[in-house]
């Protein structure tokens, strides 16, 4: 089992999940993480840290997630990795309560 960030993560990209996270499988992006499923432990303590809920177990992935599950494994090949918090993006309060946020929907 590995552990999946989704779209709420998406134009915010808090990063008080990566302050608590044992192993460096968080990747960053331009917009937001992902976890890199060869390297998650299946530990769990990021899941509570995540301001706006966007990581979940890949078994309680609800369905309209399931893209994500490729989408992490993917760009964490691509994307480099980040173990220190940063701020979170400058207009990611705004975002944070959007849906479908990876289609680029202005909130």
């Amino acid at each position: 089992m590995t552990h999946v960030v989704t779209d709420s993560c998406v134009r915010c990209k808090y990063t008080d999940c990566v302050d608590v996270c044992p192993v460096d499988c968080f990747h960053e992006g331009p917009l937001y993480l992902v976890i890199d499923p060869d390297e998650c432990i299946d530990c769990a303590v990021c899941i509570p840290e995540c301001p706006v809920e966007a990581i979940y177990a890949d078994a309680d992935l609800p369905a309209a997630f399931a893209p994500f599950v490729e989408l992490n494994a993917a760009r964490a090949k691509e994307w480099p990795v980040i173990n220190k918090r940063k701020d979170a993006l400058p207009d990611a309060d705004r975002w944070k309560d959007a849906k479908n946020k990876l289609a680029g929907e202005e909130p």
